[in-house]
């Protein structure tokens, strides 16, 4: 596992791919520089009238439900129907799933275009599996058991690898488990570091399209050893937002296999 996850971040250096992003505006700017520094080339584009163009051009989409408006709403729905058309990967990340109707719906209607991964922390992936039509209640408890449950739900009804993102990490697939043990406390300091972390799952199963599992768990791992050592070098989250997008461009091989704590769990 280690071998292959760092051939992912080379392989995405090397490959550069397009990653089409309809986000939300307080991660724009986060998200663009996050996907440069670890190689991939950004489009943020939500326009109607081009939307099944970028899809089109892009090796893959990413939804992100930060900032909502109806507008949006309707890009979103035309960027998930394109890529389930041309067969594409998109990724979906539920920002503040269950927190409103609006949100709710609208990750419901999502859902039915089979997202190639989705992200999201553990009250969301809770959510959003209620939201899909998951009998139990998303209020009972937001342990990361339920999480894991919830998670697995989604993978079976969607067909989605599905990626729980806390102080560890889980990357849920039909076969099995992938725990990342790997990040600092220090990150949930910086806004979008989640949004950022979806992004950078966009590129990955853009460079790796018939590798979903294995590419979330590269970005995932990217990410969170990255900031790990960013954090080593930072006062606080104003100059950790610059050594992570450092360390992203510049990290080593060396780096990330002395950092990387990683666990398989079969099913």
């Amino acid at each position: 596992m280690r071998e292959s996850l760092w051939k992912s971040v080379l392989q995405l250096r090397q490959n550069s791919p397009l990653v089409h992003n309809i986000t939300n505006y307080v991660v724009m700017n986060n998200t663009a520089n996050a996907l440069l520094a670890a190689g991939a080339s950004p489009i943020m584009a939500h326009a109607h009238a081009e939307i099944e163009e970028m899809v089109s051009i892009c090796g893959a989409t990413v939804i992100n439900i930060g900032t909502l408006d109806e507008y949006w709403i309707e890009s979103m729905y035309k960027a998930a129907a394109k890529a389930q058309q041309l067969g594409k990967s998109w990724v979906l990340d539920p920002v503040g799933a269950g927190a409103s109707n609006l949100r709710n719906t609208t990750v419901a209607q999502l859902l039915k275009y089979k997202p190639t991964v989705i992200r999201g922390n553990a009250s969301e992936i809770m959510a959003l599996a209620n939201a899909g039509g998951q009998s139990k209640g998303v209020d009972s408890t937001h342990q990361s058991a339920e999480a894991i449950a919830s998670a697995k739900w989604l993978n079976e009804n969607t067909g989605a690898v599905v990626c729980i993102s806390g102080a560890t990490d889980v990357i849920v697939s039909a076969n099995q488990k992938i725990f990342i043990d790997n990040g600092h406390v220090m990150m949930t300091k910086v806004t979008g570091l989640g949004c950022t972390a979806t992004a950078l799952i966009g590129a990955f199963v853009a460079s790796e399209p018939d590798n979903a599992e294995g590419a979330t768990a590269a970005a995932m791992a990217l990410l969170a050893i990255a900031g790990e050592i960013a954090v080593q070098q930072s006062e606080g989250p104003g100059s950790l937002q610059m050594h992570l997008l450092d360390k992203l461009y510049n990290l080593t091989e060396d780096e990330f296999n002395t950092h990387l704590k990683v666990t398989i769990k079969n099913d």
